[in-house]
């Protein structure tokens, strides 16, 4: 079966690009992400924590 799915991929010009590319939004995904967690503000960090703990939005309509 690998044989198979090997030998097709060869046949397939310009395959050797879709690796790279996948391997750069996984990677500019996780670095924007780490720079969003370290620059968001401390105070919205708590909000966003306590809303599970909120006895006010509990209430669904």
């Amino acid at each position: 079966m690998l044989k198979f799915v090997k030998n097709h991929m060869d046949s397939i010009s310009g395959i050797e690009i879709y690796p790279i590319i996948s391997l750069l939004i996984f990677f500019i995904f996780f670095v924007a992400l780490f720079y969003w967690v370290i620059t968001a503000k401390k105070e919205y960090i708590t909000s966003v924590s306590n809303l599970p703990l909120d006895q006010n939005n509990n209430t669904r309509s």
